[in-house]
């Protein structure tokens, strides 16, 4: 059996980390969720980009939008929004038979407002109206600033995917943000079933920051031969701050106070790993699915992850659960060898930001460049 429709018997659900109106018009999106087992989908800026600067698809509602003179913004908008309503529609037949697990669709802020809660919750608000299906997420992400912004959103009835979470520590306060949430929800008297949340925890982008900072500590004659401890530690970081970053999850979920709202039909924030995909071709193209395979968990993947984990991906139940004693070992010894995480994840969390505004702002750059040209 495909080894991707298994997951689903794991206990894990598989997304997909892309969104395109090619792939709604053309059925391929459709094909994935009746065929293939897809559960869900997440987008970002840059999807987006890629999505709209490389196709004509948009180019009719861009046209329409320009003869009503929408704004840059305004168009912007009006995009996605259209983009994620068709994606949640084609996802509602999961989403109604998973009751509510499963089906989802992300729509993420403004990069812009990773540092101001206000106008996060304000944009939040404003993007879950629009969209207007109950399997929509939002996306905010897991900033300093954005923890406000998640807990209220939460406690308003948004359903919010908790988007560039690089360490434990971070993880933990948007779980907390959440448990918050359903405390004073529960506290009022407020319907919790209706909720949905996701934490995504990013992966290979900590590897290839923690691997460059190693390999600053490998001296020239000995590379290749695995006999420094910084070399020992290639690759590891991502995996181990995962793993024990399920072990901090299945602690805040559970016990008296989780039980208690979970009695009165809260739902569990899972744990979602992004990034997803391998940057380094030295490693497998399924590290960050085969180690991390658990209960009550998303994996989000590109196409190419996807097709390699169905092609020669090897599945057994909880993989998370294994080797953790090793796993405190390896974020021991990155410290060990003066490689802070705390710094690694801050400046992971800064430039992921970037990485976010600079397709932002190209693909607004694209509509301004429609406009002119519908405009003449």
């Amino acid at each position: 059996m495909n080894p991707i429709l298994k997951l689903i018997d794991y206990g894990q659900s598989y997304w997909l980390d892309n969104l395109s109106r090619h792939m709604i018009k053309t059925g391929a999106l459709k094909k994935r969720i009746t065929e293939e087992g897809l559960r869900g989908m997440t987008s970002n800026p840059n999807i987006f980009d890629k999505a709209i600067s490389n196709s004509d698809a948009y180019d009719d509602q861009i046209r329409e939008l320009v003869k009503q003179k929408k704004s840059v913004d305004q168009i912007y908008e009006a995009l996605v929004v259209k983009d994620v309503q068709d994606a949640c529609d084609l996802f509602r037949p999961v989403y109604d038979e998973s009751n509510g697990l499963d089906g989802y669709v992300s729509l993420e802020v403004s990069p812009y407002l990773a540092r101001h809660t206000e106008r996060t919750m304000d944009e939040a608000r404003r993007l879950f109206s629009k969209v207007n299906r109950p399997n929509c997420l939002i996306k905010i992400p897991g900033t300093v600033e954005g923890l406000a912004a998640i807990e209220q959103m939460l406690y308003e009835g948004i359903n919010i995917n908790i988007t560039l979470l690089f360490s434990i520590k971070r993880y933990e306060e948007v779980a907390e943000a959440y448990m918050r949430a359903m405390e004073r929800r529960f506290s009022e008297g407020k319907n919790l079933s209706d909720i949905t949340s996701v934490a995504s925890f990013f992966l290979s982008r900590i590897d290839v920051l923690t691997d460059k900072l190693l390999h600053h500590r490998i001296l020239p004659e000995d590379r290749g031969k695995g006999n420094t401890r910084a070399e020992q530690l290639l690759g590891k970081a991502a995996i181990a701050s995962a793993k024990l970053a399920y072990q901090s999850f299945k602690k805040i979920f559970s016990g008296d106070r989780w039980e208690k709202l979970a009695d009165n039909g809260a739902r569990l924030q899972r744990p979602l790993w992004a990034s997803t995909s391998t940057k380094n071709p030295k490693y497998s193209d399924v590290m960050y699915v085969e180690p991390l395979i658990a209960e009550n968990t998303v994996n989000t993947m590109p196409e190419e992850t996807i097709d390699a984990f169905a092609d020669h991906g090897q599945i057994a139940p909880n993989t998370v659960e294994e080797d953790l004693d090793e796993s405190r070992k390896h974020l021991k010894m990155l410290d060990e060898v003066g490689i802070n995480l705390d710094y690694v994840t801050q400046q992971l969390e800064d430039e992921g930001i970037q990485k976010f505004i600079d397709p932002f702002r190209a693909l607004l750059k694209t509509i301004e460049d429609a406009i002119k040209t519908y405009s003449s």
